[in-house]
Formats: structure tokens, C-alpha cells, sequence
């Protein structure tokens, strides 16, 4: 008689599905303002400010400062695409910059045309280059001219 042995048998299983984990979750910490909040925000140099603009097809378009009074460069994601700008640019801005106040600030603004997986690899891209200070912020009218402008869009 089998009877008790696929009782047994059933109970393991049961056993071993409920106190086996399958899969860890990979979250990124995020921390967001809150909305309600209207504090004063510090001036930041814009020479410590840099923007990233997500567009479609898997590009992206960065500037440094305020749109519009520099070029801004089409780049993609990856180890030579701006993952190496990111690292350059903080860089160049440790040397140039004394005091505590060294480190680069980059504002992550995604269009309409851009899709989760580009804002998780930028944000993967800021983590890997080592960037201490990033924001995510709405974009404007004028940066969705630059990408259009490009293509991007």
C-alpha cells in the first residue's frame, strides 16, 4: 500500500516550497523629497550640475550647467558611453572645485519617449560611476526642444 508514502511524499514538498526562497528582490534605494515641503534650496554652481536627458531608442543627451548655453551630447549606456562621462565629468569637477562642496550633482530628467529600463540603467550608470549626489526631475519644455532637435524624441 502507497498510500502513506505519497502522503509523505506530498507533505515534503509542501514542506520544502514553503520554506524555500526562490528568488531575492532587487530593489535600489530611493529616496524622494516630500512634495507638501517647500524648502529653500541652496544656489548650486551650474558648473557642478549636470543634466541627463532620457530619450528614445536607448539614447540619452547630457549637458553640463543650464540648457541651452551648452552643446548638448547624444550618448547610449554602457562602460564607453556615459558611464565614462560620468567618471570624467565628476573628476574634472573634484579638481576644479575645492572645499567640501567637490562632487558633481546629476539631474536625471526622463521624457515621454523614454522607458523604465533606460532610467534603471542610468541609475545603475550613476551608481557604478560613483556619483555621491543625483535628483530626478521633471523636464522642461525647452530640453524636450533638445531632443527633439537630435532626434531623440
Amino acid at each position: 500500500d502507497l498510500t502513506a508514502m505519497v502522503d509523505l511524499a506530498f507533505l515534503l514538498i509542501t514542506f520544502f516550497i514553503m520554506t524555500t526562497t526562490l528568488a531575492n528582490p532587487k530593489a535600489m534605494d530611493m529616496v524622494m523629497p516630500d512634495k507638501s515641503k517647500k524648502d529653500v534650496q541652496l544656489p548650486v554652481p551650474e558648473t557642478r550640475t549636470m543634466t541627463v536627458l532620457l530619450g528614445s531608442n536607448n539614447k540619452l543627451e547630457w549637458y553640463i550647467g543650464a540648457p541651452g548655453k551648452s552643446a548638448p551630447t547624444v550618448d547610449n549606456f554602457g562602460k564607453d558611453g556615459i558611464r565614462k562621462t560620468l567618471i570624467e565629468q565628476n573628476k574634472k569637477i573634484e579638481e576644479t572645485h575645492q572645499g567640501p562642496d567637490n562632487y558633481m550633482i546629476v539631474l536625471v530628467k526622463p521624457s515621454d519617449k523614454s522607458t523604465y529600463k533606460d532610467f534603471v540603467n542610468m541609475m545603475d550608470e550613476i551608481n557604478i560611476a560613483g556619483i555621491k549626489s543625483m535628483g530626478v526631475v521633471d523636464i522642461t519644455p525647452i530640453e524636450i526642444g533638445l531632443l527633439k532637435k537630435d532626434g531623440l524624441y
